[in-house]
């Protein structure tokens, strides 16, 4: 059923969950965090809208947004570069007197006048936590079928009390309505936990936001989802494919190490619904006549000449004679010496870790090196 193309108003926000990983996003937004040797966490979202049929897309920024405007750009690579429509950057500062907001509630109040002034029905409302690919187009017909007024996409999956401390559980009744809600529940356990997706109907967004901005209430989990489940009509729409939520630095080494897994990479991947991204014109990675590969995705404008296995290697990155490699992440134009061994290592871009030197971390404890630091 292709109801949802031009139907539907997307919006992404770029920053809620910045401090899960604040390694990573001290100098960027999550959305702009690298990931998987050539992409960006907002790229997910962004092609899943634009796959989905869903022409008009806002970016609900609040800090440290530079990068992820440099990577947005216009938005060509999503087809979003369009007169009528297409993709917005919306700044942080609104009706709030501060500027920034505080939760998902709060920062719809800043940008009320964009979501009014758009004439789709509904709205589809995501972060950049979650990688996957999926169709929309399934959960609005689900939310139509149940004549839902919030439709919330969730997953089963088992997780451990520090995971849970970031994400929101649900209870359901038999026919997927929610009928409770737990906001960072401080037990481990198997739950059905929210992937951070919402559709509702645009005219009943902008009553929450009427409503709830006289009152100063800012979290949308909160003060409308919780508070409010057995008022309004809350259904659980569940996702049973793969995907990867990031919520800490050790979820963003798992969820990058999953990619060595062909069949993971065929699922977020198909060539039916690809994931777009900035085009960057670089030359293929070169390989020198000692180097050796073995399970990893080295990025176009790689200089390899020592040993790698499984490792995700971006774009850029220069792997030195003797050096090995082993279960790394290394991000843009980072360098490894002549005979450097680092294992379970993280590194952001423009790090270099000089010859002879050694870093090891373990798979449950990574090493995080910092952008632009020498080792």
């Amino acid at each position: 059923m292709a109801i949802m193309s031009n139907n539907m108003l997307g919006l992404i926000f770029a920053n809620l969950h910045d401090e899960t990983i604040p390694d990573f996003t001290k100098t960027r937004t999550l959305g702009s965090v690298p990931f998987g040797a050539r992409y960006r966490l907002i790229d997910f979202p962004l092609s899943n809208m634009t796959n989905s049929g869903i022409s008009s897309v806002g970016v609900i920024t609040k800090s440290n947004y530079q990068s992820l405007l440099d990577h947005l750009g216009s938005g060509d690579e999503w087809d979003l570069s369009r007169k009528s429509g297409g993709l917005r950057i919306l700044p942080p500062y609104g009706n709030i007197g501060t500027g920034l907001y505080r939760g998902r509630l709060e920062a719809l109040h800043n940008v009320k006048t964009y979501i009014a002034r758009n004439s789709a029905e509904y709205v589809l409302m995501t972060d950049c936590n979650v990688v996957v690919n999926m169709d929309y187009n399934h959960i609005l017909e689900y939310h139509i079928e149940k004549n839902a007024d919030i439709t919330i996409v969730y997953g089963r999956k088992s997780c451990s009390e520090k995971q849970m401390l970031t994400r929101t559980a649900f209870e359901l009744e038999d026919d997927g309505r929610v009928n409770d809600v737990l906001i960072y529940p401080n037990k481990a356990g198997e739950f059905n936990t929210s992937m951070n997706m919402y559709i509702l109907k645009r005219d009943f967004l902008m009553e929450l936001i009427d409503e709830t901005e006289p009152r100063n209430l800012y979290s949308f989990e909160v003060d409308v989802i919780q508070h409010r489940c057995k008022e309004f009509k809350i259904y659980g729409y569940k996702y049973n494919g793969y995907y990867e939520q990031i919520d800490g630095i050790l979820s963003y080494f798992a969820a990058n190490m999953a990619l060595m897994n062909r069949e993971n990479r065929s699922v977020l991947f198909p060539q039916r619904r690809p994931i777009y991204t900035k085009v960057k014109d670089e030359a293929p990675a070169k390989y020198g006549i000692d180097a050796r590969v073995v399970n990893s995705l080295v990025a176009d404008g790689c200089i390899v000449e020592g040993n790698v296995e499984n490792c995700v290697l971006f774009r850029g990155v220069k792997i030195a004679k003797g050096a090995e490699i082993k279960n790394c992440i290394l991000l843009q134009n980072t360098e490894v010496g002549e005979k450097g061994k680092i294992n379970y290592v993280v590194t952001d871009k423009n790090v270099v870790v000089g010859g002879f030197r050694s870093l090891v971390g373990t798979a449950e404890h990574p090493v995080f090196v910092s952008k632009g630091a020498r080792v």
